[in-house]
């Protein structure tokens, strides 16, 4: 019997690839501010919050002197004005392969299904994707004190659905993401072929190989 009762899912990278949308709204932003990055830089951005993202950016342009934490917020709040109108066109078509087969699977074997993640428009884009009635709860960035790679929204997902964090299954595609299922005391799956994410105790290549076989076969 498998000792695992519930599995919790990042969102952008496992559910859908949102990323693409965030660098577009942080590339604007920074050109707006002077300071140019390029897709390497951005990847250092994945699984790490709003704010500590735009920390990373203002470090790397020399500016993060250079605004105070009211402006600051403001700058984090105009980069998600643009983000969410990037993603107004979001819809079942962007749900990663695998997926919706695997959360219908996860249904009907009676797992509990959570989603944490570092994004404030996990309800939205979920809702986006037509993908709500699947998850028992959604923990987002709105709910957390500490991001990743803390472990605190992995370990308010568990709490949320009633299960202890050692019978939970979190799965990321971010090396903080990985890090923080690890601390939380959970079995951690990583999705992508990056070499930083050789601290999961199971790595696959893309969500089309994440089924509930593997799930059931997880000791």
């Amino acid at each position: 019997m498998n000792k695992f009762e519930a599995v919790i899912f990042d969102l952008d990278g496992v559910i859908t690839d949102t990323a693409e949308y965030h660098y577009l709204a942080w590339k604007q932003l920074g050109e707006e501010l002077g300071i140019p990055f390029d897709r390497d830089f951005n990847e250092t951005l994945k699984g790490v919050s709003r704010m500590a993202s735009l920390e990373r950016i203002l470090e790397l342009g020399n500016r993060q002197n250079d605004f105070t934490d009211c402006e600051k917020e403001a700058l984090a709040a105009k980069k998600n004005e643009h983000y969410v109108t990037l993603i107004q066109d979001v819809s079942s078509e962007d749900i990663l392969p695998g997926i919706e087969q695997l959360l219908k699977d996860l249904r009907m074997s009676d797992y509990k299904i959570a989603m944490a993640s570092a994004s404030k428009n996990a309800f939205a884009v979920t809702h986006s994707l037509g993908l709500n009635d699947y998850f028992d709860h959604i923990v987002d960035a709105a709910k957390v004190v500490h991001s990743k790679p803390d472990p605190e929204v992995f370990l308010k997902a568990a709490k949320a659905v009633g299960v202890m964090p050692e019978q939970c299954i979190g799965i990321e595609d971010a090396a903080a993401g990985v890090t923080a299922i690890n601390d939380a005391g959970m079995y951690a799956i990583a999705i992508g072929t990056d070499a930083g994410l050789d601290h999961a105790k199971l790595t696959l290549p893309s969500t089309r190989e994440l089924t509930i076989d593997v799930i059931h076969e997880i000791k």
